[in-house]
């Protein structure tokens, strides 16, 4: 049943997204997340206290930020399930944990935007999407950013809360968005979130261990099936590269991504005025171009296809069995 509901909800958020007029209507759950989020760093997580202090409170908040949504996933699961079409009902809420179109959208207007405006169109367009300075940023550089938010974002966005979905239902793809939400706003390593948002960043990487691993492995065998890629630079890329990636995760879908396309991808970067040096993933072309942004749309595509495809099998053999 868990399967299925994965299933149905990627066909849900590919058929319709989620509406901008659902979003001015009642918001998002991430928007809903990132307000509890925002009230427990307020109020638990205090200058005065120490490092250790600091830390205890961010597991008190881990809990309470993934246990509320979760509870509530769990009341509407129970109140929608029984009910006519109800596994569609309790799909179409799922749906809202997923990002297919968006990320897409967002990642192409950032080709659009370099070839229709230039490089300070496409600095625009990507700082919608990445940390970094996007002033410090010249085209290649652009485009690096954008193909490495979506392979990153294919993971955290799409097949972690995808495969959730199928293991725990909505409950399990309400918990990891949680906590992925929290990962993002708390997880840093600045002075007020190094020790509050300890807990939260060593949650959040352990949550990811299997979809990042599965992500890298879908776009290797995307590789195989969209002309141009190369499936065998990609896992000959992933098995080199990955662990040596700064995020214990981040690594897998970068790695197959550059290898794929013949990239060099990652590498030391600016976020906030601080150079982080990471390891690159990849040993071709640093000068990427908007075309090569396209290209891993296309392989994007084709491995989000191939995962959709994977959970309907799973669900008919299991329905069958």
């Amino acid at each position: 049943m868990f399967v299925l509901l994965a299933f149905l909800s990627l066909l849900v958020e590919l058929g319709l997204g989620y509406p901008d007029r659902l979003v001015r209507a009642i918001g998002h759950p991430v928007v809903w997340i990132g307000h509890l989020i925002s009230f427990l760093d307020r109020h638990l997580n205090r200058a005065t206290h120490s490092d250790i202090q600091r830390r205890i409170s961010g597991v008190v908040a881990l809990v309470v930020l993934v246990g509320v949504p979760a509870t509530i996933a769990l009341i509407l699961s129970l109140l929608l399930s029984p009910l006519p079409f109800g596994i569609i009902l309790v799909a179409i809420v799922g749906s809202s944990l997923l990002a297919q179109r968006s990320l897409a959208s967002h990642v192409k207007a950032v080709a659009d935007a370099l070839d229709q405006g230039g490089l300070a169109a496409g600095r625009r367009a990507v700082s919608m999407i990445v940390g970094r300075d996007p002033d410090q940023l010249d085209e290649a550089a652009v485009c690096r950013a954008a193909i490495e938010s979506l392979s990153e974002n294919f993971s955290d966005g799409i097949v972690a809360p995808a495969f959730w979905l199928g293991v725990g239902g909505l409950v399990g793809g309400v918990a990891y968005k949680a906590a992925n939400t929290a990962d993002s706003m708390i997880g840093h390593r600045t002075p007020r979130h190094e020790a509050f948002g300890w807990a939260a960043a060593r949650f959040d990487d352990l949550v990811n261990l299997p979809a990042s691993r599965l992500t890298g492995l879908l776009l290797v065998a995307a590789a195989v099936l969209v002309p141009g890629a190369d499936p065998a630079n990609a896992w000959r890329t992933v098995r080199r590269d990955a662990g040596k990636h700064r995020s214990p995760n981040a690594g897998w879908p970068e790695a197959a991504m550059a290898g794929a396309l013949g990239l060099a991808l990652a590498g030391p970067r600016v976020y906030g005025g601080v150079l982080v040096d990471d390891h690159t993933m990849g040993n071709g072309r640093r000068e990427a171009t908007a075309e090569d942004i396209r290209r891993a749309l296309k392989l994007f595509w084709t491995a989000d296809l191939i995962m959709v495809a994977g959970f309907g099998l799973i669900a008919a053999v299991v329905a069958l069995a």
